[in-house]
């Protein structure tokens, strides 16, 4: 399934880039030879009236419109007006860049159809503070929300993310606003960072600042068994509370998660409280597999915690007032992955933190499993993600052939033959470098066990 979530993906975001391509070129009177998604032997394929060939290749890593050029072979005199190269300057740059602006507005729509679900998100409440960190210089402290960092409004957990994104591998003042929920005094606070996180493979920005979520305690009673579970078989019955492990006494939900999980196949007295007696039961937890990881599980589940008031909300909007939404969701997405590969290319973020098909592979599976509108907002990042990409003056990229055109509409003519060639080969061996690089931090991950430990 992850494979077939990651090839939805790809496909989606491939079509809707190069059909910007294709489209534009009709427009501007362009003969498309071929619209084809995937490389290599076509597995599909068929032609509409204009004698374009539209095919479904076996490798499905990308995709391609061919158009007619006289730089790969000789044209016609007849059809030289439709050739690719005999356009003006303008018409190129508008079909070069029709790719990009295709992905930006497939990211529109994406998020304008996550912002028409009534959207439902957790106040960023802090939970806990960690000893040392930025968090608890900047005297943060637990109950209160986060409404605003460095100015930005932080109404979410994701706002508060994205506000601590923008300053990964910085040093310099950084400003909390927060507030208590049982008051309307706010309150603002400051601490220095220096270099923060700077160097950090995969960088969790809430959990590097120091910042627990807050989260209601679940109590360890039983609120369901799994027929034929290990705890089923011991009899533990719905209403049991958990009050020991090895007569170890415990509280929460998390204790009794981790201790149970480090201890496959292993054991364990269980100490349950039932009708006000004490009762204890021997019950080895059963072995499994959680995303890569061997974890021990006896097949229960607890009840439902309550969420305090206001701790969770509720927004909804219009038809307009949604499209307005993922229009401003675009552009603050385009700007955080401007300012990432900034830093990237400064140093401030790790190249370790580079991602290639493998994370996506699993982050596209993961955000499926956990709903369509969450798969939708992966399809949003992704696709403003592969539209900056190829907005980068790099020759062999959308980028570097935009950068072509505006010197010669400049100049009034034509870079040389030979230096667009060398700089294509620059660009190949940039862009060959980095996806190399990708690829060798996601098999670092997969052996290493983080690639399943990423969050969506």
């Amino acid at each position: 399934m992850t494979l077939f979530w990651f090839l939805v993906a790809l496909g989606v975001l491939v079509t809707f880039h190069e059909f910007g391509h294709f489209y534009i070129a009709r427009r501007c009177g362009v003969k498309v030879e071929r619209f084809s998604i995937g490389f290599g032997k076509p597995l599909i394929r068929w032609y509409d009236k204009l004698g374009t060939e539209y095919a479904i290749a076996a490798i499905p890593l990308g995709g391609y419109v061919k158009m007619l050029d006289e730089r790969q072979g000789p044209v016609e005199a007849a059809e030289l007006p439709n050739a690719f190269t005999q356009k003006s300057v303008w018409a190129r740059i508008a079909i070069v860049a029709a790719g990009p602006i295709a992905n930006l507005i497939l990211a529109v729509i994406l998020f304008w159809a996550v912002f028409l679900t009534p959207q439902t998100y957790l106040a960023p409440i802090i939970g806990d503070v960690t000893p040392s960190s930025v968090a608890e210089s900047a005297r943060l402290e637990s109950g209160q929300e986060i409404i605003s960092i460095d100015g930005e409004p932080t109404p979410t957990w994701e706002a508060v993310n994205h506000a601590l994104v923008r300053r990964l591998g910085e040093s310099g003042e950084i400003v909390f606003e927060t507030k208590y929920s049982d008051s309307d005094l706010e309150y603002q606070s400051s601490t220095y960072l220096n270099e923060w996180l700077k160097g950090a493979s995969d960088p969790d920005p809430i959990a590097g600042v120091g910042i627990e979520i807050f989260r209601p305690q679940v109590e360890p009673v039983v609120g369901s068994v799994q027929e034929n579970s290990p705890a089923f078989k011991a009899g533990i019955e719905i209403d049991d509370r958990f009050v020991a492990l090895d007569g170890e006494p415990i509280s929460d939900w998390n204790t009794f998660v981790e201790y149970v999980s480090t201890r496959p196949n292993e054991l364990i007295r269980f100490t349950v409280e039932r009708d006000g007696q004490l009762i204890d039961l021997d019950i080895e937890p059963e072995a499994v597999n959680d995303q890569g990881k061997t974890i021990g599980r006896i097949g229960f589940s607890p009840y439902a915690p309550s969420w305090p008031e206001g701790t969770v909300r509720k927004r909804s909007f219009s038809v307009g007032e949604a499209f307005v939404e993922g229009v401003v969701k675009t552009w603050e997405t385009s700007g955080v992955v401007l300012l990432s590969l900034k830093k990237l290319i400064v140093g401030e973020i790790s190249t370790k933190s580079l991602s290639g098909p493998l994370t996506i592979a699993k982050v596209a599976g993961d955000s499926a499993e956990a709903g369509f509108v969450y798969f939708l907002k992966m399809l949003g990042l992704l696709s403003v993600s592969l539209a900056i990409f190829n907005l980068l003056p790099i020759p062999v990229l959308d980028g570097g052939h935009l950068t072509y055109y505006i010197i010669e509409a400049i100049k009034g003519k034509p870079l040389s033959e030979r230096v667009q060639a060398i700089g294509y080969r620059l660009g190949l061996f940039v862009v060959a470098g980095v996806m190399i690089l990708a690829f060798y931090n996601d098999l670092v991950r997969l052996f290493q066990g983080q690639l399943f430990n990423l969050p969506v």
